[in-house]
């Protein structure tokens, strides 16, 4: 098993809080963290998803009552969401005991309705933490390719073949297409969901057109910013916003929208193989999105991501609002180690005044541009940005 960074990120979460909320799509490793952790400390584990598991919180208040001396975990929390309610009254009644903290770690495959549910019922009693894809400070030195071609979820990194990662990947799919998502209380048919995920992989990156995508599936654009809103709930797609600045400028309104998951960009066009990546045209936007996934996920929560966009063409790919001392940020993605900058990046960069600006390239060096901005590796501005709490 690979040790997943976040997990220390839990440990600490479950001392101080009575409930901590793990949340992450499926097969992201939820389960392998929660066993990892129930072996810290005496728990136990039920499955959601198990009709017996369910079965024995048929009375909720008398399971925890027999093992209020044990971390409960829960799995697929959001089959049970009328869970929330007794766990309110059992928190309160546990907190009179001294019970305060370490007593449930939740697991959800779905973010706003469970954020929703349990946001409301367990308000001052619960954490959130997200577990995303295996990011780049989890692989050896060596594996950025073969993280950026396969993607972060484990099985599909960890398959024996090239050939399996992919069928791993196209399985994941199809399971969520025909399976997942009809079990979240959706009804769209899946060959209609599974063309437009297919339409935003050919536009990785690419500005929200709502109106194209809805011509092209022959739907309505509010329909398609439901597809839009399913797909950034279940944790598969980011809805990266545009940064605003009082530059006098007329700037780009629409976000931008990203698979999150390079690998599954790739299983959805078909890619196989990494030679056969950086001959499509997608290579260059399947590299950007790879690189916010990773910076994102080596950042503080309470980082604010955007990009910079104005209508004569100044562009930043990506701004970071870090707070405190660290200010912001503004990074550009070039794939390449000899990355060439255009105009704009520079005028963009006079826009909005950043305290630091970095091109990322798909080497290791580091290295000056000029007096203000540096070009630096992947790995590197991921482990500067990990340091930052």
């Amino acid at each position: 098993m690979i040790v997943r960074n976040i997990q220390k990120k839990v440990l600490l979460a479950l001392e101080r809080q009575a409930v901590v909320c793990l949340l992450g799509p499926r097969q992201v490793g939820k389960t392998t963290l929660a066993h990892a952790v129930a072996e810290t400390r005496p728990s136990i584990y039920l499955d959601l998803e198990s009709s017996r598991d369910r079965d024995m919180l048929s009375d909720p208040i008398l399971f925890c009552q027999k093992n209020e001396d044990k971390l409960i975990i829960l799995d697929e929390i959001q089959r049970a969401p009328n869970l929330f309610e007794e766990l309110r009254g059992i928190i309160d009644s546990g907190r009179r005991k001294g019970l305060r903290t370490g007593r449930f770690l939740i697991l959800g495959s779905a973010s706003i309705d469970l954020l929703k549910q349990s946001g409301e019922t367990l308000a001052g009693r619960i954490e959130y933490i997200s577990l995303n894809p295996m990011n780049i400070l989890e692989v050896a030195t060596d594996e950025q390719e073969k993280l950026w071609d396969q993607g972060g979820f484990p099985e599909s990194l960890l398959a024996k073949t090239v050939e399996d990662s992919f069928s791993l990947r196209q399985s994941f799919i199809r399971t969520y297409l025909e399976r997942d998502i009809p079990m979240f209380g959706f009804r769209i048919p899946a060959e209609v969901l599974g063309r437009f995920w297919t339409m935003l992989a050919h536009n990785q990156g690419s500005l929200l057109n709502a109106s194209q995508l809805a011509s092209n599936l022959s739907v309505s654009a509010p329909t398609i910013s439901h597809y839009v809103s399913l797909l950034i709930d279940l944790l598969l797609v980011r809805r990266l916003n545009p940064f605003y600045a009082n530059v006098g400028k007329r700037l780009t309104k629409s976000p931008k929208i990203y698979i999150r998951d390079s690998g599954l960009v790739h299983a959805l066009l078909g890619i196989r193989t990494f030679n056969e990546l950086l001959s499509h045209p997608v290579v260059g936007q399947s590299f950007e999105g790879f690189v916010i996934e990773n910076l994102l996920s080596a950042a503080s929560d309470h980082t604010r991501a955007s990009f910079y966009r104005t209508a004569r063409g100044a562009e930043i790919d990506l701004v970071l609002e870090l707070g405190g001392n660290h200010g912001t940020w503004a990074i550009e993605i070039k794939k390449g180690q000899a990355p060439k900058i255009e105009k704009g990046f520079y005028i963009a960069l006079e826009d909005i005044k950043p305290n630091k600006a970095f091109i990322v390239h798909s080497g290791n060096e580091r290295y000056p541009k000029n007096s203000d901005v540096e070009v630096i590796g992947l790995r590197e501005l991921a482990e500067e940005l990990s340091k930052i709490s």
